[in-house]
């Protein structure tokens, strides 16, 4: 590793703040080998770099992280390579780099993911599973007892969905369903050798039944694929697609006041997919559906295939160890499709190539019959599909803590005709296809940031940012915040007028585009314990904090937002008035990362109307 690295590390933590592949240190402790054993550890991620010298500070040029040097760097590798070498399970070898920068000494730690038959790393001295630990967003996890039995899994190359249900038996299996699966190959294929099998050698070809003590019994993978509902119920009761149609844009904590209907669907997976999208489709408003094939109409019409991939995406790749239905969320203005378990991939490497599987043998039938796309394709052609046919592309949240993966499809005609005439303000700029997004997104939800851009475009971080950074400077945006918590506002060009205003009228004058009147500002709320209904209890825990009142504060916190929707500057002053960034940095992002907050735009974590409430009591 050289000088120019380690600038490229330090503009990166500047830019996306520490990350799963990347974390900043200021000295050398033990919590580096606790990085060190996560790299090694998380699976797919390909390890991570481990910068020692480095430290956070708002003042720095690089907006957030300085360099402060280590101490004696020649006795710190030492150490490092010494204690890599024994304090764990097996000794590993990272590569470490001294580099002198900016008149101090930083050494970076580079650490390669280990093979899976050599998993987990841990700590020779403490038991699994809490010897061992795992990279969970930026931050280092213990391992629980599923981490433990996924890398053993993983050294005996058989999947979970392989496991032998021991109390099914082949009378649970529906011959209708292997039927339905033969039609289904048949259309691929119609030569395929598995079509001349008998029913038993088919089942048993696709890993759907094995032998037992000289018996055959159902696998996981043949019961979801195969099975009875009588016996889906009985075995895999949480193991179905609730449809669920809630009022407005926002989940509501009351139960009673949160669902205009449910549908709980089970069934044999290739069957439910069908169901599934049926019950999305016939709830959409008329005309809204557009099938696989059609060319855009005039109304807003989702694409039949984006819809589709979403769904099988969720079915295929979700962990059936997690015991909880699938969701399928239907709001005012999005679809959201939820399913137990984070993605394999890190999330930036969504929609590219190749794949890694949790469930492999369902994933092949899913393939073989064309329910799902080729390896690796399904997210990029959900992509392809929404931008095709005018529609905002779709985000996804992978949550490793919670166990949680999320898409959103957006129910917005992206580019419909009122966006076009909009965009006419920026005739002769030459903008590129990604700052016509930025622009869009912008005029929608009032800001933007490099992550939901990428999240729109699929480009990378630096692309992105110097796609930000022209619209910055042609004055159509507006720069704030720094570091991590960038984020960007209309600018002093930003046309202030709707695109629907636009089509009725469009004789404004550049002047009156660019010149926006001066808004008036009331001042900002006072907030307090007291300014809010909280109970007397917790008005007592809070002004009995103290200064330094270290993790036993975020019980607290969570409290409070257990009663109130609260923005960080809300939380800082009702908390005491503490430091609003201190407060970010030690407690709100841990807890969020850990799933004791939620965040009210998790589409955009910098978004100015950015606030925390507690999770949605399991329901999630």
């Amino acid at each position: 590793m050289k000088d120019d690295d380690i600038k490229e590390i330090l503009l990166e933590l500047n830019q996306l703040d520490e990350h799963p592949r990347l974390e900043a240190k200021k000295g050398f402790g033990n919590s580096v080998f606790e990085t060190i054993c996560a790299f090694a550890n998380e699976p797919g991620m390909g390890g991570g770099t481990i910068l020692l010298g480095v430290t956070k500070n708002g003042e720095d040029f690089f907006g957030g992280y300085e360099v402060v040097g280590i101490q004696d760097p020649d006795k710190v590798s030492a150490d490092l390579a010494s204690g890599c070498a024994s304090v764990f399970n097996i000794p590993i070898r990272p590569r470490i780099s001294t580099i002198e920068f900016q008149k101090h000494v930083v050494i970076a730690v580079e650490v390669d993911e280990l093979p899976a038959a050599q998993k987990p790393l841990y700590f020779q001295r403490q038991q699994l599973p809490r010897g061992a630990w795992r990279r969970v967003g930026s931050t280092d996890q213990h391992c629980t007892e599923e981490d433990v039995a996924l890398f053993y899994t993983d050294q005996h190359h058989e999947s979970y969905d392989a496991h032998i249900l021991p109390s099914a038996s082949l009378d649970d299996l529906d011959p209708d369903a292997i039927q339905h699966y033969r039609r289904l190959r048949a259309k691929v294929n119609p030569d395929a050798e598995e079509l001349k099998y008998s029913d038993e050698e088919l089942l048993q070809s696709l890993s759907a039944i094995k032998r037992e003590k000289a018996e055959w019994r159902p696998t996981l993978t043949g019961l979801l694929l195969f099975g009875k509902r009588q016996a889906l119920r009985r075995e895999l009761p949480a193991m179905r697609v609730d449809y669920i149609r809630v009022q407005g844009t926002d989940w509501v904590p009351d139960a009673d006041q949160r669902y205009e209907s449910t549908i709980d669907m089970r069934g044999p997976l290739l069957q439910l997919v069908d169901r599934a999208q049926a019950a999305v489709v016939d709830d959409l408003p008329k005309g809204f559906e557009l099938p696989e094939g059609s060319s855009q109409s005039n109304t807003p019409s989702l694409p039949s295939k984006a819809l589709r991939e979403a769904i099988v995406n969720a079915l295929m790749h979700r962990s059936y160890r997690i015991h909880e239905p699938t969701q399928i969320i239907r709001y005012s203005n999005r679809i959201e499709i939820r399913n137990a378990g984070f993605s394999l991939k890190n999330q930036d490497q969504l929609g590219t190539p190749g794949s890694k599987l949790r469930n492999p043998n369902l994933a092949a039938v899913f393939h073989e019959t064309n329910t799902a796309e080729t390896k690796g394709s399904g997210i990029r052609v959900m992509r392809e599909q929404m931008r095709t046919h005018g529609f905002s592309p779709p985000t996804f949240e992978s949550d490793r803590v919670n166990q949680r993966f999320v898409t959103r499809l957006l129910l917005h005609h992206f580019l419909s005709e009122a966006d076009l005439v909009w965009l006419r303000h920026f005739d002769g700029e030459e903008l590129t296809n990604a700052q016509r997004y930025a622009l869009i997104f912008t005029r929608e939800s009032g800001a933007i940031d490099n992550q939901t851009l990428r999240q729109l475009t699929g480009d990378e971080v630096l692309s992105t940012s110097a796609e930000l950074r022209r619209l910055r400077d042609l004055g159509f945006l507006e720069k704030r915040g720094g570091g991590a918590s960038t984020y960007y506002i209309p600018g002093p060009k930003f046309p202030i007028r709707r695109s629907e205003e636009l089509l009725a009228k469009d004789t404004t004058s550049a002047s009156q585009r660019h010149n926006p009147p001066a808004q008036k500002h009331n001042p900002p709320p006072v907030f307090t314990s007291q300014s809010h209904n909280f109970p007397d209890a917790l008005r007592g825990q809070i002004a009995a904090l103290g200064g330094r009142p270290g993790k036993k504060i975020r019980p607290i916190i969570a409290e409070l937002c257990s009663h109130k929707v609260l923005k960080a500057n809300e939380l800082a002053i009702i908390l005491g008035n503490r430091d609003e960034a201190a407060l970010r940095r030690s407690h709100l992002k841990p807890m969020v990362d850990a799933g004791e907050l939620e965040l009210t735009h998790p589409e955009m974590i910098n978004h100015p109307d950015q606030a925390y409430r507690s999770p949605s009591g399991g329901t999630f």
